[in-house]
């Protein structure tokens, strides 16, 4: 059996960076023009450092993520490195307040970069130290919003890099619009790339039951998030209606939302976001929780770290390629013929390229 070397938590170094992005992500919810990122160093007295990073959407949040994540180092300071402990005391220290939103992000921050260090004690990838393999994970080319011509093109892109899925987002004023942008998207792929759309909330229920009616005429691989991502039993009331298949999850804050969607039935294919889940610990939870419901997984942005998660996870699916961090990672996640397979470096592979972290640094 295999002795986990014991760690104790020396401190957190936390490191804010906004990297802009080459091509910002549209939505329909408006633009994000960078990726707003707080790097988190666990240094431990053993002399292994875990590391991972959080993505806070906008850069309002990236002070107040980052001085929350500073907080929780403090109180972790001569603590064993142990996930499950780790969770159970910041837990405790949230429950007035609640582990959601930013308290959530900070949470998952610190399990993530708890796993990569013992992940790297073991001297494992933290897809052996979870007990699999490192396999190729299908990924598909997660793109934004644009016009018919300007998606086509990206999406022909997409299909030159070997992806054999890619998605896009809709939600124009007209349902017309929506489906110009699908037919031109197809146009550009062929019949056999499977094709995905995210309306990222934006309908009523009413209205996304109306132009779903029409979605489902373009042989779309599924329909993401079409209405407020909290509406369960909205959602549902529209998956009943429709005949894609309805995509939901990357929303949910732990297994409590993760629950309820599935216990109204709500979609009929679910994504982790590992920030939001709850880190890998709340990643292994949810997995096991979509297996029994025979429920299809994928992941959420993150691929350094999804491509490990969704190598253990038993209804695996898709992973969500969208390399926010590229610009500040030593080395990016490789796609290869259409597939993501985890690092086989210990840990989760994550380690700054610090010329980088500095350009975009924010004092």
């Amino acid at each position: 059996m295999m002795s986990i070397p014991q760690l104790t938590v020396h401190s957190v170094c936390v490191r804010a960076v906004d990297v802009p992005l080459a091509r910002p992500l549209t939505t329909s919810s408006g633009s994000i023009p960078s990726a707003a990122l707080v790097l988190i160093d666990l240094l431990t007295n053993e002399g292994v450092t875990g590391r991972s990073y959080v993505f806070t959407y906008t850069s309002a949040a990236l002070g107040p993520v980052a001085q929350l994540l500073t907080h929780l180092g403090t109180l972790l300071v001569g603590d064993v490195v142990a996930p499950v402990v780790i969770e159970q005391k910041l837990q405790h220290f949230f429950r007035l307040l609640g582990p959601q939103g930013l308290t959530g992000i900070a949470m998952a921050g610190i399990d993530m970069a708890a796993w990569d260090a013992l992940a790297q004690a073991c001297g494992l990838p933290l897809v052996r130290l979870l007990g699999g393999e490192a396999r190729p994970i299908p990924a598909y080319a997660s793109l934004g919003m644009g016009s018919a011509e300007r998606m086509a093109q990206e999406a022909g892109e997409a299909l030159e890099q070997g992806f054999g899925a890619i998605k896009f987002k809709i939600g124009f004023p007209s349902v017309q619009t929506d489906l110009e942008v699908i037919r031109a998207v197809r146009s550009a792929v062929g019949k056999e790339i499977a094709l995905m759309v995210d309306y990222n909330q934006c309908l009523s229920i009413s209205q996304a039951e109306q132009r779903l009616r029409l979605l489902d005429e373009e042989g779309l691989f599924w329909i993401e998030e079409p209405t407020r991502a909290d509406d369960y039993t909205g959602h549902a009331r529209i998956r009943q209606e429709a005949r894609t298949p309805i995509q939901l999850g990357e929303n949910w804050w732990g297994l409590p939302d993760m629950t309820k969607s599935i216990t109204a039935e709500a979609s009929d294919l679910v994504m982790l976001d590992v920030m939001k889940i709850g880190g890998v610990t709340g990643w292994l939870r949810g997995s096991a929780l979509a297996a029994s419901a025979g429920l299809p997984l994928s992941s959420h942005i993150f691929p350094e770290i999804s491509a490990h998660l969704l190598a253990v996870t038993p209804t695996v699916h898709l992973l969500e390629y969208m390399d926010l961090a590229a610009s500040v990672l030593e080395e990016p996640v490789v796609v290869d013929k259409g597939q993501v397979t985890p690092s086989l470096k210990p840990g989760t592979g994550i380690s700054w390229r610090e010329e980088m972290v500095q350009r975009f640094l924010l004092v």
